[in-house]
């Protein structure tokens, strides 16, 4: 990683336009993360619809659990509403970021925007940290929409703006850790085709292994042992107490320290796998 500054570059496909960006800096794998986490951000400013799915989605997810599962699950679409409004909201910020994140850096690479990069005088992890950073709107955007649309069909935040503002900082700080994953698999796998498929395919253990749909003593023996330790079961727990009331602390713990150990563990190999394949 040099420290000298970064080239001025630019084109529509994405890559940016910067002549005075942070010279001789200690901390520029921050400001070079930052930089590219901007022209990410520009990307989307160009091309609105692309960010459509954060819009849909969770509006798609709370229509679907609470009208179709609702009375069935708790005899009442309000009281369910109330219960499974905090965990649609974690579920929505994961899967805005989850396909973004992976397909998107897959296309980069194969249009070779990256190999420019590795031209330029950055951190190598960088461009990735960067990918990372600028889904945090994807993330605002998906919990802004359903928590919106939420109010507007029943739901209510039973707590104060603070424990809100937790819930929305642990919802995006895990779902940023989570995000690591995605760019692994984006990194090892060469078919952007096959990274979407699985990108996808990973939200159903991960998601319906939890009490999003039904309390978790309702599910056969094999798969409360999963949701006893998935980490995306602990973040919406906390959630829910942190927007509803409830037990906090325990999940609360548990989803930082999943959080902590998916960046720790996730972040060196998918920079690693950049490494190899750029």
């Amino acid at each position: 990683m040099s420290d000298t500054t970064m080239p001025a570059t630019a084109s529509d496909e994405g890559s940016w336009e910067r002549s005075d960006v942070l010279p001789h800096r200690r901390n520029a794998v921050l400001w070079h993360s930052l930089a590219l986490a901007k022209r990410n951000l520009i990307k989307i400013k160009r091309n609105p619809i692309s960010i459509s799915d954060a819009v849909i989605a969770p509006v798609t997810f709370l229509i679907i659990f609470v009208y179709m599962f609702g009375g069935a699950v708790s005899g009442s679409t309000h009281a369910y509403l109330q219960f499974t409004t905090p965990a649609i909201l974690v579920l929505s910020a994961i899967t805005a970021g989850m396909i973004a994140t992976g397909v998107n850096l897959s296309i980069d690479i194969k249009k070779g925007i990256f190999d420019r990069f590795r031209s330029m005088p950055i951190s190598r992890s960088a461009p990735l940290i960067g990918s990372v950073l600028a889904d945090v709107v994807r993330y605002l955007v998906a919990m802004i929409t359903l928590l919106v649309f939420g109010y507007v069909i029943g739901f209510r935040i039973q707590t104060n703006p603070w424990y809100t503002l937790a819930a929305a900082a642990l919802t995006i700080l895990f779902g940023m850790s989570l995000s690591w994953v995605w760019v692994l698999l984006g990194m090892v796998i060469k078919e952007t085709a096959s990274v979407q498929t699985i990108i996808a395919l990973s939200i159903f253990p991960l998601a319906f292994g939890t009490d999003m749909v039904a309390p978790t003593k309702t599910l056969p023996g094999w798969l409360q042992a999963w949701a006893k330790i998935n980490p995306v079961g602990h973040t919406m727990a906390a959630c829910r107490g942190l927007l509803i009331g409830g037990e906090i602390a325990t999940p609360l713990i548990k989803s930082l320290l999943w959080s902590v150990g998916l960046i720790v563990v996730f972040a060196p190999l998918a920079v690693m796998a950049y490494r190899r394949r750029t």
